[in-house]
């Protein structure tokens, strides 16, 4: 498994609730490829709750539509923006886990548009929740011009 290197992490004015590792409220996600899937650990607190206990669902949304984007980015070296989501809540996601698992993988693209299959894993390894993300994946000249995108590296990879 290798970490995922931030492409925006230099950027000025980068401040993404999902990933920006500076944004005092946001969730500051890291990534990591492993094979096809793109995964992201990361540790529920409180501070995000929607119930006693209990994470948001409208968080446990945007870790899934975040570790979908990053598939983007790194599977197909190009930025898009989500054009459709479905979200299954299957089982609660307590705050007190010490870790949860977000995983994702292309399931098929279309030309620019990308299917991306995601779940949320609790630290007892049961998915407790699952995501279908619709992803338009911009041309790479647009997200150039307009993202600020221009690869999305792993460690390890040459230089």
């Amino acid at each position: 498994m290798k970490k995922i290197i931030n492409p925006w992490k230099d950027v000025e004015g980068y401040n993404c609730f999902g990933c920006a590792p500076q944004n005092p409220s946001g969730l500051k996600m890291e990534f990591y490829e492993d094979g096809d899937d793109i995964v992201s650990y990361w540790k529920p607190d409180d501070k995000y709750q929607g119930w006693l206990n209990t994470l948001h669902g409208g968080i446990q949304a945007v870790l899934l539509d975040e570790v979908c984007g990053w598939v983007v980015m790194r599977k197909l070296q190009t930025a898009g923006v989500t054009s459709k989501m479905e979200t299954r809540y299957l089982k609660p996601v307590h705050t007190t886990d010490k870790l949860l698992t977000l995983r994702a993988s292309i399931r098929e693209q279309r030309r620019n548009i990308v299917i991306i299959d995601a779940t949320l894993t609790n630290d007892a390894g049961e998915v407790c929740t699952q995501a279908v993300c619709t992803y338009f994946a911009f041309p790479r000249e647009k997200a150039e011009h307009e993202m600020h995108f221009h690869e999305c590296k792993a460690e390890g990879d040459s230089m």
